[in-house]
């Protein structure tokens, strides 16, 4: 019978998390705003305090990312040659975007299936990226290899940054970040709502080369850039608390979607710095 359990109390807007004696109250760990990296992702996924070799280890997880990184560099690169063949780019689009939403819904609520879906979301990742990195270098060409130059360029700063603990992942600064996340996707789902409905979007000016679009494209990069430091977390935490293997997948298909966005931000900013 198990003598421990994980239970989690929001304390100074922040979530705590620990392994307590069952019947006890809970005490402290973590949160992150990637809502396929959030300490309830993690829940009854733990071995409680019994090494078994198939608990999740950091070095698993970093080379299940590098895999799902290489299959979706494959797909990207099918994708882009398919657009310079003079293909419409739109419907690998489609089926990136939409089949990508609906594996990582399903990863989201059955995570042990992530070894076998993490593979197949990173391919459709790959026709999205691919298809729209296209479709930006045939405007700015060459613009897609700096996005990814600095995507690489930011996301190892900010792993030194939270390596070394110079910026320390705090409670006040999950709360900051898990708010700020949530209203921008918020913010871009009206967006997209009222695209839809009267053909031109809410806040089009986030759109714009002014310097108000240029400013709002570096504030969302930040935010992307300190995403990373949750994730880097709260993969930590996962590790420290032996999540069950399956879950090496499941944190590399988050810190996945993650970079991703930043790299599409990126691609945007830079989009913008072109037209001024």
């Amino acid at each position: 019978m198990a003598l421990l359990e994980l239970t989690t109390l929001p304390v100074d807007n922040s979530f705590l998390l620990i392994f307590i004696p069952k019947k006890n109250k809970p005490m402290a760990i973590f949160k992150s705003s990637n809502p396929t990296l959030q300490e309830k992702s993690y829940e009854g996924t733990i071995f409680e305090g019994v090494s078994s070799g198939q608990e999740m280890t950091l070095k698993g997880t970093l080379n299940k990312f590098g895999f799902l990184l290489l299959m979706m560099a494959g797909a990207t690169i099918f994708a882009w040659g398919q657009y310079d063949k003079g293909s419409d780019p739109m419907p690998l689009m489609l089926i990136g975007v939409f089949g990508g939403l609906a594996l990582a819904l399903v990863m989201m609520f059955k995570k042990q299936w992530s070894p076998y879906i993490a593979p197949a979301y990173a391919l459709l990742e790959g026709l999205f990226v691919g298809s729209i990195s296209a479709m930006y270098n045939h405007a700015y060409p060459g613009l897609p290899t700096q996005a990814v130059a600095l995507t690489l360029l930011v996301t190892l700063v900010m792993f030194l940054l939270y390596r070394y603990r110079i910026i320390k992942v705090t409670g006040k600064l999950r709360m900051v970040i898990v708010i700020a996340t949530s209203a921008l996707a918020v913010f871009y789902l009206i967006q997209w709502i009222t695209f839809l409905a009267m053909g031109s979007p809410i806040g089009s000016f986030t759109n714009a080369a002014t310097p108000i679009g240029i400013g709002f494209s570096v504030l969302v990069v930040g935010l992307a850039a300190f995403n990373l430091l949750l994730n880097f977390d709260t993969i930590e935490k996962g590790v420290e608390m032996r999540a069950n293997k399956y879950m090496e997948w499941y944190s590399a298909f988050g810190l996945l979607v993650t970079i991703v966005w930043l790299y599409l931000e990126l691609l945007r900013l830079l989009s913008k710095l072109q037209r001024s």
